[in-house]
């Protein structure tokens, strides 16, 4: 990565992130993208703890070439969990990814799992 895709990545992430603190009734669910996977956990900045996290990595079936529908499984494998803990609200920090494809997969799939974003 070049210097400039950092500054950009940091610029991008300080207008998006400081804005949204989680706490233990509405969590922050903070979303971590990689070539390979995508991460999500859900943080309590109150406490400075994680509520449940859920990635792509724990998916049984990992059907190749289709990490959009990965992404909306992880989603609802969060809001299941998240559900368990009653918690039925929660704030989506994408930092400094863009709010597309994989990225909004996640959040549609938190949407289905019945978890207000």
């Amino acid at each position: 990565m070049t210097n400039k895709t950092l500054q950009r990545y940091k610029r991008r992430k300080n207008r998006v992130s400081p804005n949204i603190q989680g706490t233990a009734l509405r969590p922050r669910v903070c979303v971590f993208r990689s070539n390979k996977f995508i991460y999500a956990q859900a943080i309590d900045d109150l406490s400075a703890k994680t509520i449940v996290s859920a990635s792509s990595t724990e998916l049984k079936e990992k059907s190749k070439g289709v990490k959009t529908a990965q992404a909306s499984q992880v989603g609802k494998n969060l809001a299941e969990a998240l559900k368990k803990k009653k918690i039925v609200a929660a704030l989506f920090d994408r930092s400094r990814f863009a709010y597309a494809g994989r990225v909004k997969a996640l959040a549609e799939g938190l949407r289905e799992g019945g978890i207000k974003v």
